[in-house]
């Protein structure tokens, strides 16, 4: 179940053919063809102008303004979660240390 299946080769069936050799050819310097020229685009050009140059600006701006405010929010958030561990561990430590000085 875990070994590899390999292929088998197959057998040649008797007739072998030799190869064919290709002769050389002479390139002659006869008039020489023009350079094809390059069709031209079918993408339309985009156009920036001033009004939508600042709509980009814009458009970044407050991409970058929801990105730094939700990180700050997730930071914020983890800042909160380890004091609120931090006082919850002070707390219990303080109970089991008074329990055990009344014993």
């Amino acid at each position: 179940m875990f070994r590899p299946k390999l292929p088998t080769m197959p057998h040649s069936t008797g007739t072998v053919t030799p190869p064919v050799v290709v002769e050389p050819t002479t390139i002659s310097s006869g008039a020489s063809t023009p350079p094809a020229t390059v069709p031209a685009s079918t993408r339309p050009t985009v156009q920036l102008t001033p009004g939508t140059a600042l709509a980009l600006v814009g458009g970044g701006t407050a991409v970058v303004l929801v990105v730094g405010a939700v990180l700050v929010s997730l930071l914020l958030a983890v800042a909160i979660t380890g004091a609120s561990v931090a006082v919850c561990a002070l707390v219990i430590r303080s109970l089991v240390h008074a329990d055990a000085k009344r014993r």
